[in-house]
């Protein structure tokens, strides 16, 4: 009985291992091994974006004013330089007149690696017509209040908050962090981090003036 029952267990012994093998053979043919699978799954997560990746985007609510397409749009505007760019974003216009009565087009396109905060026509808007009419008939200081608004740095969002000196000679003051900046204790940002050719722009709610 016992050489019967020793046989017994070999042969159980022996099927076990062939069924461990058929089971092996299976899952190597059908799902890979686990390196594999982590080896056809890292396309898919190499493809998400990362937080550095998040932040070259541009942010903020009046971005969605902006067209998706065309040569206003974000792809469009990054192609050109910074006064051309400015030229076919409709948030801007009142910004490229007063850049034109300058004579400011060609400083600011052939400058590089600049940051411009840029107001809205809405922000042009809040100066009383009078004392604006005025300003853009006084070419020197139209020009003052104008490089007020541009940076000599190209600045990232992380590089944003805190003092800048601009190219009229005057600093700004730059609060806030993330997706929410403010200029000057008073000037919001409403869409951050938009990309031109030469510059950085950063669109404004109010118009920044230097002192004095």
């Amino acid at each position: 009985m016992s050489r019967i029952s020793f046989r017994r267990s070999s042969l159980t012994a022996v099927l076990a291992v062939g069924a461990l093998a058929l089971s092996l053979s299976a899952c190597s043919s059908s799902g890979g091994t686990a390196s594999d699978k982590a080896t056809a799954a890292s396309p898919a997560m190499s493809a998400a974006a990362s937080p550095d990746q998040v932040m070259d985007q541009p942010f903020g609510a009046a971005c969605a004013a902006v067209p998706k397409d065309g040569a206003g749009s974000f792809s469009g505007m990054a192609k050109d330089t910074v006064a051309t760019a400015a030229s076919n974003n409709p948030l801007l216009s009142t910004l490229v007149t007063a850049v034109k009565q300058a004579g400011l087009v060609d400083t600011l396109n052939s400058a590089q690696h600049i940051t411009v905060f840029a107001p809205t026509n809405d922000a042009f808007a809040k100066i009383p017509k009078a004392t604006l009419d005025a300003v853009l008939a006084d070419k020197d200081t139209l020009t003052k209040i104008l490089t007020y608004h541009v940076i000599p740095d190209r600045l990232a969002p992380t590089a944003l908050a805190g003092t800048h000196k601009t190219l009229q000679g005057g600093d700004v003051n730059v609060t806030g962090s993330g997706e929410d900046f403010t200029v000057n204790g008073n000037a919001k940002v409403l869409c951050g981090n938009v990309q031109t050719a030469n510059a950085t722009v950063y669109i404004v709610d109010t118009a920044l003036m230097p002192a004095s």
